[in-house]
């Protein structure tokens, strides 16, 4: 088990941190792990979560990949964007409050310009939910920002 914290390794913050654990990882791939808890910014009235918050979960899991790999190099966490999701699949509608899911995202292509496509599973108690999700991680957010900055232009 992975003990730097998650919030650590992922840029996020408070609520929106979703995932729990990072269990393990290695150069292709990453296991998460959380519990579905009640009065979070997704649950149901119930305090079951709808399936579709899979999607930024396994985003998160991979945000916590790359995390893991830059906190390896003595770098923090840094920015990225879900740019999207392909063949979403899920056997459920909503994941019970209480269950226990675990997150496994593999890594099936990434290139230097920081685009990336990764295979997710999330499972727990009756559940099976996959898709691949496309990412990207701009090797230079801050110049990646400051550019999409510029190209706005006041309105007389």
């Amino acid at each position: 088990m992975i003990t730097w914290p998650v919030a650590e390794l992922i840029p996020h913050a408070g609520d929106m941190i979703l995932i729990d654990q990072v269990e393990s990882f290695d150069e292709e791939q990453i296991l998460t792990r959380l519990t579905v808890r009640p009065d979070g910014l997704f649950n149901r009235a119930d305090g079951s979560l709808p399936a579709w918050v899979g999607v930024e979960m396994m985003a998160q899991s991979i945000a916590a990949f790359a995390g893991c790999r830059a906190r390896l190099s003595g770098k923090p966490a840094a920015l990225g964007f879900l740019l999207g999701t392909r063949k979403f699949e899920s056997n459920v509608e909503h994941f019970p409050l209480g269950a226990e899911l675990v997150i496994h995202a593999t890594r099936s292509l990434e290139d230097e310009n920081g685009m990336g496509i990764f295979e997710c599973h999330l499972t727990g108690p009756g559940i099976d939910v996959q898709a691949r999700l496309n990412v990207y991680s701009p090797p230079h957010p801050a110049r990646y920002l400051a550019e999409d900055n510029a190209q706005e232009s006041p309105h007389d």
